[in-house]
């Protein structure tokens, strides 16, 4: 019989917004929220939570937001500050456990099943995590406890904000019993039309279900929505997250036509993608360009390359490239994205000094100006104004 996991999510609350109230203490307690101005089209990345009680959420365009609540504070995000503090907090957690998985930048979790006698029980562990984040951080975590990531993953939600919340093994379907089947892992609009179609409202509905029955009507899936609902998640914890693609885009104020300024966006969307490929050491051979036109038309194109990289510049000509065969004849764009995939880790050994390595470094000297000073605190000369010239 396999050995009874325990299971820590941790759940960082109203991550960006709070890290931006720690910073400027004349925003504590007042509804903020950061994001891009309506003016660009932006929408909401993260709201704090008095900002929250007028109905405010993440990826609400910011014009609505600003309807919602017209005191609302917006802070331009600095991504490149949330990471920090991010890389900081996932160090502490793995003081802890080797066995951490982080999914995003605000959350994680972590096996802590071969760390109880080091560490005591792990209602302990959890409640020394949320200190020590509040101590040195100024920040607030909600922390789940349970025997396996999906129950851990709901009881972080309940225990919100500021909370930790412990499913014992033996609670497991009394907790998920009165929850919406929305709560289940893999459950969208599509399939829980279905299940409120069949009756099934609350999980406590789904646990009383024959197996057999959810098969005929979802197939495999139906098999799995039976033992979730029964709490049963047999998920592996993901040391190291495996990364498909790194991708960055914009949407426009105004559609644009002017083909010298896309340039220069495509250039600061190549140096974004390439500080993120950096941060996380790994490396790229397949370079995709993503255009979306004022009629909302949508278009890809690829090219892979001999060399993996992770150079800027690289990554800017191959996108530039691809601009340059698309027809913008009397079309305007709303939206321009750049993404980088077929990847593997940086980390193995250079035999060679290639042109490519060397900008590389560059890059990477780049980016710890910008990891001390600020992502403004240097450009490139070919994006230091509005339009540059790139030809």
């Amino acid at each position: 019989m396999a050995k009874q996991r325990t299971i820590l999510h941790i759940d960082m609350d109203a991550f960006f917004a709070a890290v931006e109230q720690r910073d400027n203490p004349t925003l504590r307690g007042k509804p903020v929220a950061v994001g891009r101005s309506a003016k660009s089209r932006g929408v909401i990345a993260a709201a704090s939570y008095e900002a929250r009680r007028y109905g405010i959420r993440s990826a609400m365009p910011t014009a609505e937001a600003q309807q919602h609540c017209p005191d609302l504070i917006l802070v331009t995000p600095d991504h490149a500050k949330y990471r920090r503090v991010s890389k900081q907090i996932m160090a502490l957690l793995a003081e802890y456990t080797p066995l951490v998985e982080q999914v995003s930048i605000d959350e994680a979790f972590l096996d802590v099943t071969g760390s109880l006698r080091l560490h005591g029980t792990a209602t302990r562990i959890g409640q020394q995590i949320r200190q020590r984040i509040s101590q040195d951080f100024q920040l607030t975590a909600s922390v789940g406890i349970g025997p396996n990531k999906f129950v851990a993953k709901l009881a972080s939600e309940q225990a919100k904000p500021d909370g930790l919340l412990v499913i014992e093994p033996d609670q497991v379907g009394e907790f998920l019993a009165p929850l919406p089947v929305t709560a289940l892992w893999g459950v969208g609009e599509n399939t829980a039309d279905k299940l409120h179609q069949l009756g099934f409202t609350t999980i406590g509905q789904l646990q009383q279900c024959n197996v057999d029955e959810l098969v005929a009507q979802f197939g495999k899936h139906g098999r799995r929505l039976a033992q979730l609902a029964r709490g049963q998640d047999d998920s592996p914890i993901h040391v190291g997250r495996d990364r498909k693609s790194v991708s960055h885009e914009q949407t426009f104020a105004e559609d644009i036509k002017d083909g010298q300024f896309l340039r220069g966006k495509l250039l600061e969307l190549s140096e974004q993608v390439g500080h993120r490929l950096r941060s996380h050491n790994l490396k790229g051979r397949t370079v995709t360009l993503k255009l979306r036109f004022s009629d909302f038309r949508t278009i890809t194109r690829s090219t892979t390359l001999t060399e993996s990289t992770n150079a800027d510049q690289q990554i800017y000509r191959s996108a530039s490239s691809l601009l340059d065969a698309v027809n913008l004849a009397q079309r305007k764009v709303r939206l321009v994205g750049i993404a980088v995939s077929n990847l593997d880790t940086g980390k193995q050994p250079q035999l060679l000094v290639t042109a490519n390595s060397r900008k590389s470094e560059v890059d990477k000297a780049i980016d710890a100006v910008r990891e001390r000073f600020g992502t403004a605190s240097i450009q490139r000369a070919r994006i230091a104004g509005d339009k540059p010239a790139y030809d």
